[in-house]
C-alpha cells in the first residue's frame, strides 16, 4: 500500500465515520422530541385527571 491508497482508505473511513455520527445526532433530536411531546401528553393528563378529582370531591355531599 502507497500513500495516496492509504489516504483515500483514510478519507473514506472517515466519511463513513461523520455520516454515522450525523445519523446519530439526528436519532438523537428526533428521540429528543419524543420525549418532549410525552412529556406534555403526561402533564395535560395530569392536569385532566386532577381537575377531575377536585371536581368530583366536589360533588359528593358532606358526611353526616
Amino acid at each position: 500500500m502507497n500513500l495516496s491508497e492509504f489516504e483515500a482508505i483514510y478519507r473514506l473511513e472517515i466519511e463513513k465515520i461523520s455520516n454515522q455520527l450525523q445519523a446519530a445526532i439526528l436519532l438523537l433530536a428526533e428521540l429528543n422530541n419524543s420525549i418532549t411531546l410525552a412529556s406534555q401528553n403526561l402533564n395535560s393528563l395530569t392536569l385532566i385527571v386532577e381537575e377531575f378529582i377536585i371536581q368530583q370531591k366536589g360533588e359528593r355531599s358532606p358526611p353526616t
